[in-house]
């Protein structure tokens, strides 16, 4: 990962500015914490006062740097606006399961019921570890478009529990709608049994590149009219705050 410098990071603001957004996130894979630098978010802060400029990170279950992960983010704890937690890892510990194609080998032969218990295990702890706000593509083992015989939402369930005890949130992200599953994240039913349990929602377009940027945007605000989701909520030093969609 490169250096945050303001070559690097201000045409992602120039980007949200061009798209009407008046917030942005950025959210690098704890692996890459050695370029988080927080000095240059704020002074990006200062050279850009429309735009609200948010410090986070993805905090994901790596089998080799999650650790030095976890350690980076409390450390770092109070110069973040907030955590997300992510399930990238599977039983293979040398290869992402949402690589595309790479990935769905990982899939090939096998139970998918099982596949999608063992992943929300693992989403639950995650949700359970203390040190996360909210949830990124919480369903992100459908990516290849394997779907699961059983009721998706009981297989959630603890991951679900977890979620709505501990005031987390979780992520709509347009991402899905760029992947094989060209499906949301999360799903339909999921969003329900989430808006059921009162859990709030947070919305991401999970770009890699500036051009992605809040990608999908005006599909989803259709999709969630029709959901009857009317606010999302944004995060501020870990501090939760609702914003009506009205």
């Amino acid at each position: 990962m490169q250096p945050y410098t303001r070559e690097l990071l201000q045409p992602w603001v120039d980007s949200a500015r061009a798209r009407g957004l008046s917030d942005i996130a950025f959210t690098d894979h704890d692996r890459y914490h050695e370029g988080i630098d927080f000095d240059e978010i704020e002074r990006l802060r200062e050279a850009n006062p429309d735009v609200k400029i948010r410090a986070g990170v993805e905090l994901d279950n790596d089998p080799e740097t999650s650790a030095a992960g976890r350690a980076w983010v409390e450390k770092n704890w109070e110069r973040l606006d907030f955590v997300l937690g992510s399930v990238h890892y599977l039983e293979r510990s040398d290869q992402m399961f949402d690589t595309v194609p790479e990935g769905a080998e990982q899939f090939r032969g096998r139970d998918i019921d099982q596949i999608y218990i063992d992943y929300f295990r693992r989403v639950a702890e995650i949700a359970a570890t203390g040190i996360v706000d909210c949830l990124s593509h919480f369903d992100l083992v459908k990516i290849h478009g394997h779907r699961a015989r059983h009721n998706v939402v009981e297989i959630a369930e603890k991951a679900l529990a977890f979620v709505a005890q501990r005031g987390l949130a979780i992520e709509f992200s347009t991402a899905g709608w760029r992947k094989p599953v060209g499906e949301l994240y999360p799903d339909d039913r999921i969003i329900a049994a989430a808006m059921e349990r009162g859990i709030s929602f947070t919305t991401a377009s999970d770009a890699h590149s500036h051009a992605q940027l809040g990608d999908a945007y005006d599909r989803l605000a259709e999709k969630m009219k029709v959901l009857g989701v009317r606010e999302v909520c944004v995060f501020e030093r870990h501090r939760r705050r609702a914003v009506s969609l009205d």
